[in-house]
């Protein structure tokens, strides 16, 4: 089930992760702009600096064919008509030109209207498939403009009654008389030459004759339009591209320079060519366990964007930088590894552009509490581990000696009946190779959220459990928790942190007192957390790759609301067809709802299980560690 009302009652829309996913790589296609991401605002818009297109709320709380037709209109206009065919600045020259009109609001919502009608007219002759989409986009809001020219007019919206007839006879014919509230303007002069709509070519000739109209009506109005129809957003409205006044900005000799651009892809594709220029992964870095000894700089270089990393970050270091001396305080004694804060930039998808993240590495020292509470586990675990290590061990046996029959060569089988009666007897036979270990590898994050405070023991007792079981087959694993800074986060910057308490290459390092050390944050940004991990399980060799979640709720960020749970399940989306499997459990301190349940179904399909309490998320966590290590067994 892909359509779930969300938990915070007085907000209680619809987040339909599967669909608006669909609706984007529909617009990707039509625009062939792999980059751009689809929202809903309450007009259809652009955003360039975020490289996003927006549909229109206006075809939610509808029957869901009319919903998803409707929206599929939006994305037809947005991708395939305003986005390539649609002049900006010939756009912006009429809008300039209209500034000295009585009514400029009126002037550009007339011009608009006609460039819908136009771009509809031109996509469908291109793409008849589109045709009944845009049927249906024409009936809904020719029933709109009927209510809403009735309701103007009672108001006294002179202007906006006049755009709800002229949509009315341009889009469903001039048969009927106009209203009576606009007796005034000479309306049949206006239908003749509305007439033109029908001809229209370019953006220059809707901007001139919706000059002609604005000519014939200019006067008899007292008043702009109030309530606006079309918009394209605050970025094209200014007048001015801001992606131009940002390269003004960085270099102010260019300025004089800069052209208009002349359509909306070219613009996007601005602000995206500035946006990769300016956020690369300047440094990347394995995780590894630390090694004691001082760091040899002697052959450090300047860094480079474009350049791959090359070297680690271990141990401490010495600088005068007073907001690297946090991050740069580390025990070199094998305990604590830190990565350089890093700008995510668009490697993790649109969402996180100004993410910026830091890797640090649990110290696995032992504290008298949390070591007596750690034999007290696992002492409880052990026949349970026992029982679970020897069943896998038991499978592997058998995966080992089972044989392969009916070959043209190999082992001679003892049962040779088929020499006499198959005309092409195959009597031999194969054992499989031997299969000591699983060929397996396992990520595991953990919610490092505020929320996670009231359960964070009961998490512990399940990683451990997780960890215990992997650390006894020898099956490489990597533990991390991760959380957002809420307090230093803001709209430029999103700090971001991943607490490693067990890496990859520990295999056989008991990192027990780490994951005791785990502590619960602030907020949680569900899908940057999966791609990094799926970056560092991608990077391995083993056949068998899985991710798993340890989470207690929808993921919450900076500006990170709404979209949280469509960029989650497009993470979770990417990271299936990268041939790692992704398995969410979700830790509740009570039996999750139905709203819940199809919440985490929405995020990551049907590999999601809930724990009835907060006791049994060590038993949940066992239950899918064993099916999982099935699966890797066979």
């Amino acid at each position: 089930m892909d359509k779930v009302n969300r938990f915070i009652q007085f907000n209680d829309e619809s987040v339909e992760t599967r669909k608006i996913l669909l609706y984007e790589r529909i617009a990707q296609s039509l625009a062939n702009a792999p980059f751009v991401k689809i929202t809903e605002r309450q007009l259809i818009e652009y955003q360039p600096k975020d490289a996003t297109f927006a549909m229109s709320v206006f075809w939610r709380h509808r029957s869901e064919q009319v919903t998803h037709l409707g929206r599929l209109s939006d994305i037809y206009l947005l991708a395939a008509g305003f986005y390539k065919q649609f002049d900006l600045a010939a756009w912006k020259r009429f809008a300039f030109e209209m500034k000295t009109s009585r009514h400029p609001k009126l002037a550009g919502q007339i011009m608009m209207l006609l460039e819908e009608f136009r771009l509809m007219e031109a996509i469908q002759r291109t793409r008849v498939g589109t045709k009944r989409a845009f049927a249906m986009r024409i009936e809904v809001y020719a029933e709109f403009h009927k209510d809403r020219l009735l309701s103007n007019a009672k108001r006294g919206f002179l202007s906006d009654a006049f755009i709800n007839q002229l949509f009315l006879d341009i889009h469903t014919g001039m048969t009927s008389s106009p209203h009576e509230s606009l007796h005034q303007l000479p309306m049949e002069r206006v239908r003749q030459v509305a007439q033109s709509a029908y001809e229209l070519k370019t953006t220059s000739q809707s901007g001139d004759l919706a000059k002609r109209i604005m000519d014939l009506v200019e006067e008899q109005l007292t008043g702009d339009s109030v309530l606006p129809l079309y918009t394209f957003g605050e970025s094209f409205e200014e007048g001015k591209s801001k992606a131009m006044s940002a390269r003004a900005m960085s270099d102010p000799g260019e300025s004089d320079n800069q052209e208009l651009k002349e359509t909306i892809e070219e613009e996007f594709r601005a602000w995206h060519r500035e946006t990769e220029e300016g956020e690369g992964t300047h440094l990347e870095f394995e995780l590894q366990q630390g090694k004691q000894g001082a760091a040899d700089a002697s052959e450090s270089s300047p860094g480079d964007e474009n350049a791959e990393a090359q070297q680690l970050g271990l141990g401490s270091s010495e600088g005068n930088d007073k907001e690297g001396t946090a991050n740069q305080q580390s025990e070199i004694a094998g305990d604590r590894l830190e990565q350089t804060s890093v700008k995510a930039g668009s490697d993790y998808g649109a969402a996180h552009r100004h993410v910026t993240f830091s890797v640090t590495k649990i110290s696995n020292r032992a504290e008298t509490i949390s070591a007596v509470t750690l034999t007290k586990w696992r002492n409880n675990h052990l026949p349970i581990v026992r029982a679970l290590v020897t069943e896998m061990k038991k499978r592997l046996e058998r995966k080992k000696q089972l044989k392969r029959e009916n070959l043209t060569k190999g082992r001679l089988s003892s049962k040779l009946t088929s020499m006499l009666t198959d005309e092409r007897p195959r009597p031999f036979y194969r054992k499989q190779a031997p299969s000591q270990e699983l060929d397996a590898v396992f990520g595991l994050l953990v919610d490092g959220s505020a929320s996670m405070i009231d359960k964070v023991e009961e998490t512990k007792e399940a990683v451990v459990l997780f960890h215990d079981v992997l650390r006894k087959l020898h099956v490489s694993h990597e533990i991390t928790t991760y959380y957002e800074d809420a307090f230093e986060a803001t709209k430029d910057v999103q700090p971001n942190f991943f607490e490693v308490m067990h890496t990859f290459d520990e295999t056989h390092v008991d990192s027990g007192q780490a994951i005791m050390n785990f502590e619960a944050h602030e907020d949680n940004r569900d899908g940057f957390a999966i791609r990094w991990m799926a970056d560092r399980l991608a990077g391995r060799s083993e056949q068998h790759k899985f991710l798993l979640i340890f989470s207690d709720g929808e993921p919450s960020a900076f500006g990170y609301d709404r979209n949280g749970i469509v960029d989650t399940a497009e993470a979770v989306w990417e990271t299936e067809k990268r041939g790692i499997s992704v398995v969410h459990l979700f830790l509740s301190a009570e039996k999750p709802t139905d709203d819940q349940k199809e919440l985490f179904a929405t995020m990551f399909g049907n590999k999601t299980a809930a724990s009835d309490s907060v006791e049994e998320f060590a038993n949940e966590t066992l239950r899918i560690l064993r099916k999982l290590l099935a699966i890797a067994a066979q």
